[in-house]
């Protein structure tokens, strides 16, 4: 039994010599350590021995082991310093390199947009209010002195759900919803997401914003709409803006007009962006209907006000003179990299 563990000892320790991977150093464990190793194999056969002899013979097999096992945390310790050493040799980093840019991202141009309109009308006492993209054809429609038969339902190609629920074409829904529920005096804008069936080109897409506001308080008159608009287009495009009214058609008010502002490229002048008018088309608006007022229960023999709607991809196209909506939704970083 001495000879033999003798040779199992010099084996292992020839074997333990000649791993230069750990991997193998591994191998030479399990081949004489493991459950079925050969240091194991003898402990196993301890019966066989005489009782007389298992003293002496248990010892030399636990001074082999130990013997292997020292050798092989040594042998260990060695090919580990030896593989950090050579990843250290490959690795080297240059520290006079520059070092990696970090790309940060920015606002998109409709944020912006949305943001500088934003600041514009808090700075007039105005709240930004928000409201449900699918949306009830009540608040959509009927509350909007638009009833059932009404044309303007045809017009603009509406997502519906079911016969009562469909996706918002208009945020005019949160105002509805803000007549309904707020204490008058009202002073809101209703920014927000909107949806209809046009077919996607350079100017519509079935997907867009919309910027909706609305004042309802004792003696609003239209020239309280006027002075507000006025201000708005002078803060958004410059002091010496100017704005005119076109008479209009609105469901839901009344009187209505078109908004125009004067070419803010050329001053009014006349030029290839306002295609020579001097003039650029921006919103539209009009004095709440009455019978709107008094479906969502205010008195319009003691209450007025008056509503306006612009788009904010129309707000930004115009501002940073962009030729074609697409551009806004592609994620082309070429593109939102100006802004």
């Amino acid at each position: 039994m001495k000879e033999k563990l003798q040779k199992i000892r010099e084996e292992a320790m020839s074997q333990i010599k000649s791993s230069d991977e750990l991997s193998k150093l591994n191998d030479v464990r399990v081949a004489f350590l493991g459950k079925k190793g050969k240091l194991t194999a003898v402990l196993k056969s301890m019966k066989d021995v005489l009782p007389e002899d298992r003293p002496a013979v248990g010892q030399l097999v636990n001074e082999t082991r130990s013997a292997i096992e020292e050798m092989l945390e040594e042998t260990k310790k060695q090919l580990e310093e030896a593989e950090l050493e050579f990843k250290l040799k490959q690795e080297v980093i240059d520290v006079t390199l520059p070092a990696k840019r970090n790309r940060i991202g920015h606002r998109h141009p409709n944020t912006i947009a949305l943001e500088e309109v934003e600041r514009i009308f808090v700075g007039m006492g105005y709240e930004v209010v928000e409201g449900p993209e699918v949306e009830y054809d009540y608040y959509n429609f009927e509350a909007l002195n638009i009833p059932a038969n009404h044309p303007a339902k045809d017009e603009q190609d509406t997502f519906y759900i079911n016969d009562k629920i469909l996706l918002r074409t208009q945020t005019s829904p949160v105002q509805v919803r803000t007549m309904e529920t707020r204490p008058l005096p009202i002073r809101m804008i209703a920014p927000g997401r909107v949806f209809r069936s046009d077919e996607v080109d350079a100017t519509h897409s079935p997907s867009f914003h919309q910027i909706e506001g609305m004042v309802i308080d004792k003696n609003i008159t239209f020239s309280d709409l006027k002075g507000t608009l006025a201000e708005f287009a002078r803060e958004l495009f410059g002091k010496d803006t100017k704005v005119k009214f076109r008479p209009h058609h609105f469901p839901f008010t009344e009187p209505s007009a078109e908004v125009d502002v004067t070419c803010f490229k050329c001053g009014g002048k006349g030029c290839r962006f306002c295609k020579g008018s001097g003039w650029i088309e921006i919103l539209g608006c009009g004095m709440i209907h009455p019978k709107v007022l008094k479906m969502s229960g205010i008195d319009p023999e003691i209450y007025s006000g008056f509503a306006f709607g612009v788009g904010l991809e129309r707000i930004a196209l115009l501002k940073y003179e962009i030729d074609d909506m697409r551009l806004l939704y592609e994620n082309d970083d070429r593109f939102l990299a100006q802004f």
